[in-house]
């Protein structure tokens, strides 16, 4: 068997050896670079272009928006957005010219002599204060009135999360050329079927005129969900116009200045308790900013939503929610795609009510916390796999969390001592894949392939960024037909050879994905059993057999779609059902001091429990918890993008300060593996569950450490000053 175990990482080698090439890398004969000329007002019309005459143009290919042969709409959920700005701009650095040439610097040159004339707009940049709204949901369960008026206690409290910048290692780079009528675009990207969908609507062609090909992608965390096809309409653009190859490689500077964020969110609270801190009533309000478009902002949205009440049964309870526009570059997903903002509320929230009661949050979390049976706000029953109970005990074991508590209480009232010392709590629950009846709409498909010289090849659309989609792939494969992992490979995601098996986001791939590929994989054993009476045992047996099988033809192909298990119930018009088909569950406690002179914040222990199902590789697994534990902890304590007439002015990474590995601290990662009979081998979504705690338990760290409530992330030295005088 090789799930469970830690099989070796497939992608390991090359990366750390430098094999591994990027797009920037890549050299493409003949290929021009391309660059992009951005709206320096933050709303407005544009009333002229420019070209300086002293500079030669004959040289350089220029594109704008009546060059789009199609829509000008970057096709996704709501298409709204332009691929270049045409006759008024909404956000800076919105795209308005293209330029490209084969000297990079030339091109950059030629992007200066370029002087665009405009008529000033009135900005909003405040979400408080913006009228245009998104999208809005509303959940409702049991009577909010009637809970209000049995509590014994009603405790509110208003919560804010900034922006953040996922950071990935590589910047967003595309290339695009036409090969023999088929245009082919290749690069750093999350989902290639998404950037097919807005291709064919850009270039009014079909889907086999159009070719996406992922290459090796430096990170993601959702940052290169759907800006992937921004870029690629526009490196393709330029390729046809110029009729030869353009590659498209931003900076760190216009990376961090021109793409997506996430959401900042306002979230308040009213709660009604009863005296023992029993949960009676909870009624909560959303407002995200979503920039000037659209893009993912409706179900960023959604799963904040769904995500709001937290890891608790409330029998009353009310969640309304809403995004707005704002003249900023628009927002898109993160990892954990609106659920950390609305956690980091509900999370804090307990240490308020905690004062309210006078009885510790630990417990209070205890007395509320989903078990099995309990009932969601969407009324949700919870049949299998509900491993929170089990998390928070594990955590406030293992990190003597209760012993700690006192501990400090004790060293924090010695005025003796330079520092202050702190332990934070905090549990989530978080939705693997698709929201609602998203999975059907999607219809993923996924597969695997036997060639006629015994290759096994897993097909799928999911991308490798990082987080060992081949290795996982392979292992599950390996174990639905018996044989060793290393018997397969896995297809580069080229949408000429793999099917559409749905995006890489929304921590489904193992899940989702994963299943498919399991079920898939189980027709071809199906298959070799009903041919041979059994599956091939050797490498020789196998390329024999497959030679049978195959039939003469280069390979056979068993695919399989994605089926909504007949369990699973939900409404969209009224939010009401089961969100999610399985949630995953974590609990995690940090352990901090405190500078008293500086306030300085140095992180000393992390713990966490994470219930993921199964782990199909549990060195992965735990490799996808400190990391992203790591990137909720630069969220909660460093990193904040800084705004000034709508864009970001710490758009590089002297300035805009995320953890390094002297920033993070020593972490026990417990892996709890509560079976969901849905998943591969029992498995779950992690990658995004680490990402939802980290924010709340280092505010509840701090407030021990300082008896100061900060409800505004991050927790810098300066906020932890102000709120100390």
């Amino acid at each position: 068997m090789s799930v469970g175990k830690n099989e070796p990482r497939r992608d390991g080698p090359a990366k750390l050896t430098g094999r591994a090439l990027y797009l920037d890398d890549i050299n493409i004969p003949g290929c021009w670079h391309g660059v992009t000329v951005r709206s320096t007002v933050p709303h407005g019309k544009i009333k002229s272009i420019a070209y300086d005459p002293s500079f030669p143009w004959d040289e350089c290919v220029v594109v704008t928006a009546k060059d789009i042969p199609g829509k000008n709409l970057v096709t996704l959920i709501e298409a709204d957005q332009p691929l270049l700005a045409d006759g008024i701009v909404r956000h800076r650095e919105e795209a308005i010219v293209l330029i490209a040439h084969p000297d990079r610097a030339t091109a950059y040159e030629a992007a200066k002599r370029v002087k665009i004339e405009y008529e000033a707009l009135p900005p909003v940049f405040d979400m408080e204060k913006s009228d245009k709204v998104f999208k809005s949901y509303l959940i409702e369960r049991g009577d909010l009135d009637a809970g209000f008026a049995a509590a014994d206690v009603v405790v509110e409290g208003e919560y804010r999360t900034p922006s953040q910048e996922q950071a990935y290692i590589e910047n967003n780079a595309i290339a695009a050329y036409e090969e023999d009528g088929v245009l082919i675009v290749t690069g750093s990207l999350q989902c290639p079927y998404y950037v097919l969908k807005a291709m064919k609507a850009i270039f009014n062609r079909g889907e086999d005129k159009i070719r996406v090909i992922q290459t090796v992608t430096g990170g993601g965390f959702g940052g290169k969900e759907e800006y992937p096809s921004m870029l690629a309409g526009h490196a393709a653009l330029l390729a046809l116009k110029a009729g030869r190859p353009v590659k498209i490689a931003y900076d760190r500077h216009e990376d961090m200045a021109a793409t997506t964020k996430r959401h900042p969110a306002l979230v308040r609270h009213r709660t009604g308790l009863a005296k023992d801190g029993r949960l009676l009533a909870q009624d909560i309000e959303v407002v995200m900013d979503g920039g000037a478009y659209a893009t993912l902002s409706g179900v960023v949205l959604s799963r904040g939503t769904l995500h709001a009440a937290g890891a608790y049964e409330c029998p009353n309870v009310r969640v309304r929610s809403k995004v707005v526009m704002t003249h900023t570059p628009p927002n898109g997903a993160f990892r954990g795609f609106g659920a950390p903002q609305t956690l980091f509320a509900v999370e804090l929230h307990w240490e308020r009510i905690a004062d309210a009661l006078k009885i510790d949050s630990l417990t209070l979390r205890q007395r509320n916390i989903f078990k099995l049976g309990s009932t969601t706000a969407t009324g949700q029953i919870l049949v299998e796999s509900v491993g929170a109970e089990e998390c928070l005990q594990k955590t406030v074991k293992h990190s003597k969390y209760v012993s700690k508590r006192k501990e400090y209480d004790r060293w924090n009232k010695n005025k003796r001592n330079k520092t202050w010392k702190g332990i934070g709590l905090a549990v989530c629950h978080h939705g693997a894949g698709f929201t609602g009846s998203g999975e059907v709409y999607l219809a993923s498909r996924a597969g695997v392939a036997l060639t006629k010289d015994g290759e096994l090849i897993v097909l799928a659309a999911s991308t490798e960024i990082g987080q060992g989609t081949n290795t996982m792939f392979a292992q599950v494969a390996a174990d639905a037909l018996g044989v060793p992992a290393s018997w397969f490979t896995v297809e580069t995601p080229d949408t000429h050879k793999v099917p559409d098996s749905g995006p890489t986001v929304a921590s489904r791939t193992c899940m989702v994905v994963g299943g498919l590929v399991s079920r898939a994989t189980h027709d071809l054993r199906r298959a070799f059993e009903a041919e041979f009476g059994r599956v091939p045992k050797t490498a020789a047996d196998l390329k024999k057999a497959a030679a049978a099988l195959c039939k003469g033809a280069p390979a056979r192909r068993f695919e399989v779609q994605y089926e909504k298990p007949p369990e699973v119930t939900w409404d969209d018009a009224t939010y009401r059902g089961d969100a999610y088909g399985v949630y995953s569950y974590a609990a995690i406690a940090v352990d901090l001091e405190i500078d008293k002179l500086t306030c300085e914040v140095r992180l000393v222990k992390v713990t966490t429990a994470q219930d993921i199902g199964k782990a199909i590789n549990p060195l992965l697994a735990e490799g996808q918890i400190i990391g992203g534990s790591t990137q909720g902890l630069g969220w909660a304590l460093l990193e904040e993008p800084l705004f000034k007439d709508g864009v970001m002015i710490n758009n590089q990474l002297t300035n805009y300060v995320i953890p390094t590995s002297l920033d993070t601290p020593s972490f026990q990662v417990l892996l709890v593996e509560k079976p969901y009979t849905r998943g591969p081998f029992g498995a779950k979504g992690v990658g995004e569950l680490p990402m939802d705690i980290p924010g709340p338990a280092v505010a509840a760290a701090v407030k021990h450490a300082t008896g100061r409530m900060i409800p505004t992330l991050p927790q810098t030295p300066e906020r932890i000053s102000q709120a100390l005088k």
